[in-house]
């Protein structure tokens, strides 16, 4: 996680959140599953040069971009960007560029995801929570083939051909 900053120190409260999103998680999975319901999320594809930034969660296997729900009342990039501050501390007036979204079943339910893209001169200095969010690297294109990704990411990157260039 050179440049990227570090999670601060973990503290016995941390332990417990991040019991609580892996005993939490699979049970909403099912609940997910259980209500049929449709989700809405938005991720943000941060790019530093041609490295991507990707984000683990305390609850994940896989690796995935910063990100999450779109909450009622609220556009996706409102919550991009809330979600953003919220996970690793990067907020501010930077410009996401809208690129594109996606339909699948994922996570058990029915999502639609909106993806953005941020576009950096340099590595951000971030501040993970230890909580929800446990790690972070920038990833070369090359790296990427060997990383397990959430299905929103590889769906993003399958359609990304130069990266940043989408069809829909």
């Amino acid at each position: 996680m050179s440049g990227l900053g570090q999670a601060r120190r973990s503290t016995l409260l941390d332990a417990v959140w991040g019991t609580a999103y892996r005993v939490g998680f699979p049970l909403a999975r099912i609940w997910w599953q259980l209500r049929q319901e449709q989700h809405e999320g938005a991720l943000v594809a941060i790019y530093v040069g041609k490295a991507l930034l990707l984000v683990r969660s305390s609850y994940r296997i896989e690796w995935n971009f910063p990100g999450g729900t779109v909450r009622h009342g609220e556009t996706p990039e409102g919550a991009a960007r809330r979600e953003l501050a919220e996970e690793i501390g990067l907020a501010g007036a930077f410009p996401l560029v809208a690129a594109g979204d996606a339909q699948g079943l994922w996570e058990g339910r029915k999502d639609k995801v909106h993806f953005f893209e941020l576009r950096l001169d340099r590595p951000p200095e971030l501040q993970l929570d230890n909580r929800e969010i446990i790690a972070a690297r920038l990833v070369s294109p090359s790296e990427l083939r060997g990383i397990a990704l959430t299905g929103p990411v590889a769906v993003y990157l399958g359609r990304t051909s130069p990266p940043g260039c989408h069809s829909e």
